[in-house]
Order: structure tokens, then C-alpha cells, then sequence
């Protein structure tokens, strides 16, 4: 089962390391990481990069898609080498995953339309433009389309992905494996748990990145 998890310059980490924690635990996965151009793709911050091993052309039918979202995304909405690929190896993917704002990058390429879909809280207003229609459930699954909200649903949204595939046995220990139980010492991971301040704080944070 080959699983490809797409990097272009700018991506956010935790949007693919998250699923790859998951996904490339599952027995006979194959993960390979992609990008238009193979090499070190640099992230969000600067200060991490992954080896995209190949490039678009050397994978064209794999199992699972999996795209991540970032403030590079910006870069990556005009129709192009990507959005082609994504439309050709759709045709053949069990599944086609997004996590964050990699949602938008699968809605531009023409792969949401009157689909349900999710995103980053800050973003969502932009998934009817592509056709989808937004919810706000943290993952969604609309046929083969399991879509993730942002950033740290890459994990949940990869489990959920994970059993689908393996089984629930199997996805509970790798699960257990990751030690994946979160209990975070603050209740401000959603719009609807954070403060007002604390809302504004993170817009004023991710201006530059949405």
C-alpha cells in the first residue's frame, strides 16, 4: 500500500508528520514523501526540512494522497503541475486525505465540489468558493475524501483513515504505540473554547500565515 504525503515549500510540519506517526506504522505501508521537485522542502518556519524523495512524475498511482496545509498553500492555488497530478493519481487512490489548509489546495485542483469539507478555523470561509460545503466537525469523511480541521487533526483524522484501512484492533495499537491520549493543560484549542483575547492573540499571530 503506497502512501503518498505531498511537501511543497512552506508546508506546516505537525499537518504531515501527524499522519505519517500514523499511517506509516500500518503493516505493508509504504510512505513515500513527494513533492513537484525532489529534494529538501523547507517548512513554515524555516527551520525544518524533509526529503522529498520523489518527484510528482515518479508516483502516479498511489493508494492513499495525503496533503498537508501551511502558509505555503498561498503559493500552491494557481492550477498547475500539482493540481494536475492531484486530479490524475485521484482517479486511481483508495483514498485522498487533506489535513488543514491542505483542503484548499484538493478544492482548487476541482476535488470538493459538493463535497463536505474541513479546514484551519481560519480558512473556513474560503471552502464554498471550491464548491464544498464546510462543517465544523474536526474530521470529515465524504467517500473516499477524509478531510482534517487544523493542523493537530492530522493525527485523529489519520486514525480515523488507519482503521478504515487496517482495522480498529490494529489502529488502537499503533494508537497506543505513539502513546496518542491527549490531555492538554489549557481548554483553548477550538474558537469555541478559547477566550476572545486569546481568539484575537492567534489571529494577530497567524496574519501573516492565512
Amino acid at each position: 500500500m503506497q502512501i503518498a504525503i505531498v511537501l511543497y515549500p512552506g508546508f506546516t510540519a505537525l499537518d504531515v508528520v501527524g499522519p505519517y506517526e500514523v499511517l506509516g506504522r500500518l503493516p505493508g505501508a509504504e510512505i513515500v514523501f513527494v513533492a513537484e521537485e525532489p529534494g529538501l522542502i523547507c517548512n513554515d518556519l524555516g527551520s525544518l526540512s524533509i526529503d522529498a524523495v520523489a518527484g510528482l512524475d515518479a508516483v502516479t498511482r498511489p493508494d492513499v494522497v495525503v496533503i498537508g496545509g501551511g502558509p505555503g498553500q498561498i503559493d500552491q492555488m494557481a492550477d498547475g503541475p500539482l493540481h494536475a497530478w492531484l486530479r490524475a493519481v485521484d482517479e486511481h487512490t483508495a483514498w485522498t486525505m487533506s489535513v488543514c489548509t491542505g483542503s484548499l489546495i484538493l478544492g482548487a485542483a476541482g476535488l470538493l465540489r459538493g463535497r463536505r469539507a474541513t479546514t484551519h478555523w481560519g480558512a473556513v470561509n474560503q471552502l464554498p468558493q471550491f464548491g464544498a460545503t464546510p462543517t465544523e466537525d474536526r474530521v470529515v469523511v465524504d467517500g473516499k475524501y477524509l478531510i482534517g480541521a487544523g493542523v493537530s487533526a492530522g493525527i485523529d483524522a489519520a486514525l480515523v483513515l488507519a482503521g478504515r484501512i487496517a482495522g480498529d484492533q490494529t489502529t488502537q495499537a499503533v494508537q497506543l504505540i505513539i502513546e496518542y491520549d491527549p490531555r492538554p493543560p489549557y481548554s483553548a484549542g477550538s474558537t469555541g473554547t478559547a477566550s476572545e483575547s486569546v481568539l484575537r492573540a492567534a489571529k494577530g499571530m497567524l496574519t501573516p500565515r492565512h
